[in-house]
């Protein structure tokens, strides 16, 4: 397959780059800053400079051109004001959900948040912008006629992946290793599972495999 992530050079998808390329699939990473280009290429991706926030978004189609399946892993990030948080984490997903139908991609994975689809519990300005940011890209993308899965998880840590997670439509609040975050989503990506779905991950006791399957359209 060939698979475009967007927010190539985020922590999760550099991991999803290297799963997935060395299961013999072509990944094109879109990133923001050229600087980036040689640690996408490091773990056996192809980068492509695009800013989705500038004149580049008009090249997206185009940089989706023969591509079986797109992630959207972009994310404002910690820090950045509630403004960045709409127009990255919400307004870069239903831009790259546009392209991908204007190009003929009906595979969307969206990498979400838990605590998305609700208002936030607490926290400050910015967290309860993210959290909204996130219900809106998630209710844009679940309108499309695409087969898109939406993944929501749990806080992220950078321990070692343990191969052993908790993937459901609910599941408690949780942490997990975004190695196993990366784990999954390739799993979800060669599968073909969990289209039609919004699903919560956190750590636990099933394989990623089993956990996949469990929402696998056959």
């Amino acid at each position: 397959m060939r698979i475009a992530i967007i927010g190539g050079h985020g922590q999760i998808a550099l991991q999803l780059t290297r799963l997935l390329s060395e299961r013999g699939n072509v990944v094109q990473a879109v990133i923001r800053n050229p600087a980036h280009t040689g640690d996408v290429e490091e773990v056996g991706g192809q980068a492509v400079v695009l800013d989705l926030e500038g004149p580049g978004a008009d090249e997206l189609v185009a940089t989706l051109s023969g591509v079986d399946a797109v992630v959207f892993a972009a994310g404002a990030g910690p820090g950045s004001g509630v403004e960045r948080k709409y127009a990255v984490d919400r307004d870069g997903s239903v831009l790259l959900a546009e392209a991908a139908q204007k190009a003929g991609v009906r595979r969307f994975v969206q990498i979400s948040s838990m605590g998305a689809g609700q208002p936030a519990a607490g926290g400050d300005e910015s967290w309860v912008a993210y959290i909204d940011a996130k219900t809106q890209a998630e209710n844009d993308l679940r309108g499309r006629d695409l087969d898109w899965t939406i993944v929501r998880p749990g806080s992220l840590t950078n321990e070692p992946a343990t191969g052993l997670v908790r993937l459901a439509e609910s599941v408690p609040g949780g942490r997990i290793p975004r190695g196993d975050v990366a784990t999954v989503l390739a799993e979800l990506l060669v599968t073909g599972g969990g289209v039609g779905h919004v699903l919560e991950l956190i750590s636990g006791e099933t394989t990623v495999a089993a956990a996949v399957a469990a929402f696998s359209a056959g």
